[in-house]
This record gives C-alpha cells, sequence and structure tokens, in this order.
C-alpha cells in the first residue's frame, strides 16, 4: 500500500479523504465511497497503487479522443474502484469491484513505460474503471511519461476536486469526460454525484489546457430529453468553446439498466442535429457508422474513420484550405 495524497487527519484516527467533491470522513479501518482508499492507523493509503486489473495496447479513437495523435496506439490501463455508481456502467466488474477479489501483480510505474517504450508507443491512456481513484499511480506514471515524451490522456468521469485535478493538469495531455447529463437530479439519482462539479472539472481542464473531448452515454427516458440536450450543447460552447468535440454513445443494457433496451440510432442522430447548431465536431460512438472529421471552414473530409482504420488528410493541423483544425497531432 502507499500512503495517499489529498486527505486531512482528524483526531482519534479519523481522516478526510480530499480526492472528490464526496469528501469523505473515514473512520479507523474503513475505506472512502470508492472503496479503495483505506485509514489505517489514522492514514489514509492507496489499495490499488501498482496494481492495474487490465492493460493493453488500444487504438486512441477508443477512448474516444479523435482530435488526440489519430491513428496512434495508447497503453491502456485501469484498477478497480469508482467514485460513482452509476447505474449503466459499462465496465461494472472493473469500478465495483474490491481489491481484495483480485490476485493482481504489482506492476510499478517505470514498468509501465517500459512497456510503453517497448512497444513504441506514444501514449499512455488512464481508463477502463475510473483513474482518479489510483490518482497517486496516475501521478507517478505520468511524471515519467513526461520526461521520456510519452503523453498522458485521461478517461474520466471529471469527479475530482479543484486542488488534485489541477495537480494532475500538469502531466495530462488529453482527457475524454464522460458527462453523464445535463441535469443535477440525473446526477443524484443514477450516479450519487453533482453535476456543478463535473461541469467544474471541465473548466479547469480548458483553463489548464489539456486537450479535451467529452462523451455523453444516450440512455432512453433517461437523459435522452431534447431541451436538456441543447442546453448542455450550449453550454459546451460557451463555456468551453465550440471546437470541443462531442461523442454521443450508444448505450447497451448492462449493469443495473439490464432491462432497458439500447438506444435507438434515431435518437442519437437527433442528439448529433441538435448539438451542430453549437459545436463544430460532434460524433456518434457505438455505431457501425463512419465517424469523419470535417474541416469546418470548406467542409472537406480531413479525417476519415471506420472503425478503427483511420486516415488523417491533415497537413501540420491544417485542412488543405489553410484552416488550422483544433487538436493535438503530434
Amino acid at each position: 500500500m502507499k500512503e495517499a495524497l489529498f486527505y486531512d487527519k482528524i483526531k482519534n484516527k479519523k481522516v478526510q479523504c480530499r480526492l472528490c467533491p464526496h469528501n469523505c470522513f473515514i473512520n479507523e479501518n474503513g475505506r472512502g465511497y470508492c472503496g479503495v482508499r483505506e485509514n489505517k492507523r489514522g492514514k489514509l493509503y492507496s489499495l490499488v497503487y501498482g496494481k492495474p486489473i487490465a492493460i493493453q495496447l488500444d487504438a486512441v479513437e477508443k477512448k474516444p479522443l479523435y482530435h488526440f495523435m489519430p491513428g496512434e496506439k495508447a497503453l491502456s490501463f485501469g484498477t478497480v474502484g469508482c467514485n460513482l455508481d452509476c447505474q449503466w456502467c459499462q465496465n461494472f466488474n472493473m469500478s465495483r469491484a474490491k481489491p481484495e477479489e483480485n490476485d493482481l501483480a504489482e506492476i510499478p510505474p517505470d514498468e509501465i513505460i517500459n512497456m510503453c517504450i517497448d512497444k513504441g508507443c506514444k501514449i499512455i491512456a488512464y481508463t477502463y474503471s475510473e483513474p482518479v481513484v489510483a490518482i497517486e499511480y496516475m501521478l507517478d506514471i505520468a511524471k515519467l511519461a513526461k520526461k521520456n515524451k510519452i503523453k498522458s490522456v485521461l478517461v474520466s468521469n471529471g469527479y475530482i476536486s479543484e486542488k488534485p485535478l489541477k495537480e494532475l493538469c500538469k502531466y495530462i495531455d488529453g482527457a475524454n469526460i464522460d458527462l453523464k447529463s445535463f441535469n443535477e437530479k440525473i446526477y443524484k439519482r443514477f450516479c450519487n454525484g453533482n453535476l456543478k462539479d463535473v461541469l467544474k472539472s471541465l473548466k479547469i481542464l480548458k483553463k489548464n489546457k489539456v486537450w479535451l473531448e467529452i462523451t455523453n452515454l444516450v440512455i432512453p427516458e433517461v437523459n435522452d430529453n431534447k431541451e436538456e440536450v441543447e442546453k448542455m450543447c450550449k453550454w459546451i460552447s460557451t463555456n468551453l468553446g465550440k471546437d470541443v468535440p462531442l461523442h454521443f454513445s450508444k448505450f447497451f443494457p448492462m449493469y443495473k439498466m439490464s432491462d432497458v433496451e439500447e438506444t435507438p440510432i434515431a435518437t442519437l442522430e437527433e442528439m448529433r442535429k441538435i448539438a451542430e447548431d453549437y459545436l463544430e465536431f460532434v460524433y456518434l460512438g457505438n455505431v457501425n457508422e463512419e465517424a469523419n472529421t470535417k474541416c469546418p471552414s470548406c467542409g472537406e473530409i480531413v479525417i476519415k474513420r471506420a472503425g478503427f482504420f483511420v486516415s488523417n488528410e491533415l497537413k501540420e493541423g491544417k485542412c488543405k484550405c489553410g484552416e488550422k483544425i483544433p487538436g493535438v497531432w503530434e
């Protein structure tokens, strides 16, 4: 175990975790809401440091990050644990698992870097469950990655407090944040979280010049309200910029919502149509269709995607017409 960052010691060997907006008060031998930060004799420890439950090579487009080094592979890994409990979680086998339920081999940060170098990988992705709950592990890897000119990307629910997020921003190059809904009641009822805290995180990431993309998993009769989707897109455009890519992703029955039907393609297409009034780059995820990037100036396809096959026509991040396309291209 490694002593955790971002917590306060309280009398009688109690601690208060300051990593995320839950701000958990944790008694001795107790754990925080995420299930992977434990109070041992008045000190808070990470139970998942150096213990990924999954690690593999993925296309960076799978994150999804469409404007971040297209066609490159990312060494992707995640630990168990999550600080939300989304009833539709697509990775609940990892996010809801307990550390002691898995006999995991220890992989220290320098070994992650060596794996990346051996595979010729230019990106490390912190993903699968919720990487924020393993922030100590993530930070140590990201610091080494920066020294070795390897980029780091975060795939997260964005439910993190301001101080740890600002520290993370020093070492993270890109992020895809899963914006569950634009309704505070939905966040509370279905995820046990707060929308306002996620919106704050999005602003912090943007202000700190971390490349940002957003995913919205569209769930029938939960977050597919057209008026709320329009409000969300307008907020993104106003507060983050119209050039922030937005991915509407198809829901499949899972976890506590296995009885809910998958998202109709027609619904996703409606969401895209609404979003395109406010945002320049809108994509559909988990569907079998091309997801091309078009130049907002001349309309030409500058990046063609079919599955994970990518054809990039950009030259130094620019379209043939000279328009600079926002993103991280090298």
